[in-house]
């Protein structure tokens, strides 16, 4: 049995293209979370300052495991936090340079507020000079933040 696969990363950074595409030329069958929970009507609310529905992941967890049980599957969703870790056999994490990221979901109507939560901040971490600019990046982005 082929064990399920998840594809995860931020919005626009192409899951639902790479993950069809994955699905056509392997003979995988692909599930996009935000597409079953909004046919299964999976919320348990809505967040007024993101204009967005809240998933309810337990309900999510429940639907998918049915769906997924025999494998050969590739789940496309934004983290994989809330997934048993037993599920999956791989996680690819796909990654877009922020400016075009950005560009990606300006186009797609994202508000501002989403625009820039968003984005993803990434640090090198492959040598110990790389933590003193790392804390100082983060320590930066928290005053910028909070002020």
């Amino acid at each position: 049995m082929l064990l399920p696969n998840i594809l995860p990363g931020t919005p626009g950074v192409g899951k639902t293209i790479q993950g069809e595409e994955l699905a056509s030329r392997s003979g995988l069958k692909y599930f996009n979370v935000g597409d079953l929970a909004q046919e299964g009507q999976l919320y348990n609310g809505y967040n007024e300052e993101y204009d967005c529905p809240i998933l309810d992941e337990e309900r999510v967890v429940v639907e998918l495991k049915n769906q997924i049980r025999e494998g050969g599957t590739i789940v496309d969703y934004h983290g994989c936090d809330f997934f048993p870790e037993r599920w999956f056999h791989v996680v690819f994490v796909l990654r877009t340079d922020n400016s075009v990221l950005y560009k990606r979901l300006e186009t797609r109507g994202y508000g501002e507020k989403k625009l820039k939560e968003e984005i993803v901040h990434q640090l090198s971490s492959n040598k110990p000079e790389d933590l003193k600019d790392n804390i100082n990046q983060i320590l930066k982005w928290v005053k910028d933040h909070n002020t």
